[in-house]
This record gives structure tokens, C-alpha cells and sequence, in this order.
């Protein structure tokens, strides 16, 4: 019986990332690089003050972020990215 909090993660080789993902349909990679890089630009915008422009700037962000995660968790519900990078 193995516990999930003894797990230690493990590095994929890059072949083997590489056959995951010719299994996964394109739409889907493509969404999650775009969550990926939407979240990073979220995690930037953040502070008490931020400019209107920086504002303007975090909420386009969650919105491509929000897009993203739909088609993601359309695929499966466990894929989709959170803006503060926890799983």
C-alpha cells in the first residue's frame, strides 16, 4: 500500500514527455502552454497598488487563463492551471 504523501516526484525523460504529449490532441497542448503563460503574467501583476494599465493588463491575463482552463478541464478536470501555480 503506498501513501501519496511518500511519493517524491520524479523528472520525465524527454522522450517519454514527448510520447505523452503525441497522445494528447493539439487543441489541448496549446491550451496549456496558453494557461501556463497566462498564469506567469498573472503572478507579475501582483501588489496592493498597481496602475490602471497594470490592472487592465492582470485581468486580460485571467481572462486568457479563464479560456484556457475551460478547454482544459473540458478535456479532464484535473488539468487546469491555477494563477498561483499550486496544483
Amino acid at each position: 500500500m503506498t501513501a501519496s504523501h511518500l511519493l517524491v516526484p520524479v523528472p520525465i525523460p524527454d522522450r517519454v514527455a514527448a510520447l505523452i504529449g503525441s497522445c494528447t490532441p493539439p487543441h489541448i497542448l496549446q491550451a496549456e502552454f496558453d494557461a501556463v503563460c497566462a498564469a506567469r503574467e498573472v503572478r507579475r501583476f501582483r501588489g496592493p497598488r498597481l496602475a490602471l494599465e497594470d490592472q487592465a493588463d492582470r485581468e486580460q491575463a485571467l481572462s486568457e487563463l479563464a479560456w484556457a482552463n475551460k478547454v482544459l478541464s473540458a478535456h479532464h478536470p484535473r488539468l487546469a492551471v491555477r494563477p498561483d501555480g499550486a496544483v
